[in-house]
C-alpha cells in the first residue's frame, strides 16, 4: 500500500506552485539575456543569475540583459545579483528622467531619451508630432543591463546589429552603452530632419496669401520642439564626460567613439536650437499678420461705412416733416436728390479705392 504522504508535504507542494507562477512573472520582464566573450554569444537560455555566474567562472566576457518596463518586485532580483543602488534602480523603475550620467561605486547609470516622429498628414493639422521614452543602462566591468521604457524604444535591432560584429562587442559592455548611444542620437537626426520638413510647409503657410494657418499651430510646433530640446540638450554633459576619461569602466578606444557620438549630438542641438528661433519669428510673423488683417477689415469696414452715411444723411433731412421745403412740391425733386446721393457714393468709393481702403 502506498504512503500517505504528511501534511508538511502537502504544504511543501502547495507553497512550490505559487513561487513558480511568482518566478515566470517576475521573468516576464526580461527581453532577452546573453552571455558574451571574445564578442561571440554563448548558445543557450540564461538566467541573470546563471549568466554572471558564467562569465565569472570565466574571467572573460559579460552578460547583457534587457528588461522592458519592470516594476520594483520584478527588478529586484537583478539589482541584487549585479550590485545596483537602490537610488538609480528606483529611478529605472519610476522613469521620467532627464537625460544624465551617474556614478555608483563600481557601476554607471546612465539616463538617454528615445523619441520617435509620428507621422502625420500636415504638421497644421496634427495634433502630436513627437513621441519620447526612456533607456536606462546600468553599466558594469562585465555587464550592462538596459531598462526600457516606451515601445518605439527597442533594441533587439542593435543587439542584431552588434552580433553581426564581433569586434564591436570585444569592446566590452562600453561598447554596447555606445552602440544605445549612438543609435538614439541618430534618431534625434531622423526626427529632427523631419521637423525641418514640417517647419519648411508651415513657414509657406505663413507667408502665403490667405492662409488659414494660426498661431495655435506655431505654439504646438513649439512645445513640440521643446519636447524634443528635453531629449537632446541634457544629453551633451554625460556624452561629454564618456568621452574624456570620466570612469575607468569606458576603455581609451571606446572612448574616440563616443567623442564622434557627441559631435552628431553637437549638430542635433544647433538644429533644434536654430528650429526653436525659427519658430519664435514665425508665430511673430503670424501675429503681425493677424493684426495686419484686421487693420485691413477695420479699414474696409470704415469706409463701407462712410459711404453708407452719404444716403442715411440725405434721407434723414429729406424726412423731416417741414412745411416749407421747396424741393418736395417740385417735379425733378426726387431724381435730384437720387442723383446726390449716387453721386457722392461713387465719389467715396473712388477715394476709398485710390487710397487702398477697399
Amino acid at each position: 500500500m502506498p504512503a500517505i504522504p504528511s501534511l508538511g508535504g502537502l504544504r511543501g507542494r502547495s507553497n512550490r506552485r505559487p513561487d513558480a507562477t511568482t518566478d515566470s512573472r517576475k521573468a516576464a520582464h526580461v527581453i532577452d539575456c546573453a552571455v558574451y566573450v571574445d564578442g561571440e554569444r554563448l548558445p543557450g537560455h540564461w538566467t541573470h543569475s546563471e549568466a554572471i555566474a558564467e562569465v565569472r567562472r570565466r574571467r572573460a566576457g559579460f552578460v547583457w540583459i534587457g528588461l522592458f518596463e519592470p516594476d520594483e518586485e520584478q527588478i529586484q532580483g537583478v539589482a541584487e545579483t549585479f550590485g545596483l543602488h537602490e537610488l538609480a534602480v528606483e529611478d529605472a523603475v519610476h522613469a521620467h528622467q532627464r537625460p544624465k550620467l551617474d556614478r555608483y561605486e563600481e557601476t554607471l547609470f546612465m539616463v538617454l531619451k528615445t523619441v520617435r516622429y509620428i507621422e502625420h498628414e500636415s504638421p497644421t493639422t496634427a495634433n502630436e508630432i513627437v513621441e519620447t521614452g526612456e533607456i536606462m543602462a546600468f553599466l558594469g566591468k562585465d555587464f550592462i543591463v538596459t531598462v526600457r521604457h516606451g515601445k518605439h524604444s527597442e533594441l533587439s535591432g542593435l543587439r542584431h546589429d552588434l552580433e553581426c560584429e564581433p569586434d564591436r562587442l570585444c569592446g566590452g559592455p562600453a561598447a554596447v552603452l555606445h552602440g544605445i548611444a549612438d543609435r538614439v542620437v541618430d534618431s534625434y537626426l531622423a526626427v529632427s530632419e523631419s521637423f525641418e520638413q514640417d517647419i519648411d510647409v508651415i513657414e509657406a503657410a505663413v507667408f502665403a496669401p490667405r492662409s488659414p494657418i494660426g498661431a495655435e499651430q506655431m505654439y504646438l510646433m513649439k512645445r513640440e520642439i521643446l519636447e524634443l530640446r528635453r531629449a537632446v540638450m541634457p544629453l551633451a554633459v554625460p556624452l561629454r564626460r564618456l568621452a574624456e576619461g570620466y570612469t575607468p569602466l569606458v576603455p581609451e578606444h571606446v572612448r574616440s567613439y563616443f567623442r564622434d557620438v557627441d559631435d552628431h549630438l553637437t549638430t542635433v542641438s544647433e538644429r533644434v536650437a536654430s528650429f526653436d528661433e525659427l519658430l519664435t519669428t514665425l508665430v511673430d510673423a503670424t501675429l503681425a499678420k493677424i493684426s495686419l488683417q484686421q487693420n485691413t477689415d477695420m479699414r474696409k469696414i470704415t469706409a463701407w461705412a462712410a459711404i453708407i452715411a452719404v444716403p442715411t444723411m440725405v434721407v434723414g433731412v429729406e424726412g423731416m416733416n417741414f412745411d416749407y421745403m421747396p424741393e418736395l412740391h417740385w417735379r425733378f425733386g426726387y431724381p435730384l436728390v437720387m442723383l446726390v446721393i449716387v453721386t457722392a457714393c461713387l465719389i467715396l468709393y473712388r477715394i476709398f479705392r485710390r487710397n487702398r481702403w477697399l
